[in-house]
């Protein structure tokens, strides 16, 4: 490996010890994925089996990223890994870190943090120029026009069993901005399992449906949810930190838009 740098923090604040050039780029979450290869083409040698965009990406694919081949990603001999807190497993990071594989860890809980977050992973970790879709997504989510009337819903991610958005969620933080309350952002878990009862009975006026990670669609999900409007969203878009916020608001909000019931 190339000599080194003093070492940065990660957004968990670990210090992590970089290469003075990064050549070779693991990413084991599909929004890291994207917002590198869109940034620095070629850069990344190694990707999920989950990683779908950018369109035509050429990558080795080192399996789930629940699950990645560990020594298949040591065999790249990458320069740097990067990874999620929520999305990766530490013992497959410890397991990088023990044969001296740099791994950069992200936080994101909102978009100002994704927007730091993504702008510290390319400068900083990847030694990369801000990319001028950063910017692009910023004045995106800054010029949206005001949110219509707030309506409260229910934001399944997964059934059988059911589960929801709860408290502290990048998902939860957009939706807002787009004038849809969580109804469940108060609740002690960030993604509580909720039986669909009480789910029935909780008193939302929407169901919001995203199509990752679980596939909800018109056929599967809002018949579950009698006399409740579902509106069926881009999980890509209400979940991704990376380029994909540039187009977010205006994707997002027609989605919401086409909900019955909704504000013009």
């Amino acid at each position: 490996m190339q000599g080194t740098e003093p070492a940065a923090a990660d957004d968990l604040g670990l210090p992590v010890l970089l290469p003075a050039e990064i050549r070779r780029v693991v990413s084991l979450v599909p929004s890291l994925t994207e917002a590198v290869a869109v940034t620095a083409p070629g850069l990344v040698a190694g990707v999920t089996d989950w990683c779908t965009h950018p369109a035509g990406l050429q990558a080795e694919r080192v399996g789930g990223t629940k699950n990645p081949d560990v020594a298949r990603i040591v065999a790249l001999s990458p320069d740097l890994v990067l990874a999620n807190e929520e999305e990766n497993r530490e013992a497959d990071l410890s397991a990088l870190r023990a044969v001296g594989i740099p791994v950069w860890v992200t936080r994101v809980r909102s978009l100002p943090e994704a927007l730091a977050s993504l702008h510290r992973m390319l400068t900083l970790a990847c030694r990369l120029s801000r990319p001028g879709w950063l910017d692009v997504a910023a004045a995106a989510w800054e010029q949206m026009p005001e949110a219509p009337q707030e309506r409260t819903a229910v934001v399944p991610i997964w059934r059988r069993p059911w589960m929801v958005l709860g408290r502290d969620t990048f998902a939860g933080d957009l939706l807002g901005r787009l004038g849809v309350a969580n109804l469940y952002a108060g609740h002690r878990d960030r993604y509580p399992r909720i039986g669909l009862a009480e789910l029935q009975g909780a008193g939302a006026d929407l169901v919001v449906l995203p199509d990752e990670p679980y596939r909800f669609s018109e056929t599967d999900g809002p018949e579950s949810f009698p006399g409740v409007p579902a509106a069926l969203v881009s999980g890509r878009h209400l979940t991704w930190y990376g380029p994909s916020l540039a187009e977010a608001p205006a994707v997002l909000g027609r989605q919401l838009r086409q909900a019955p019931g909704s504000p013009d």
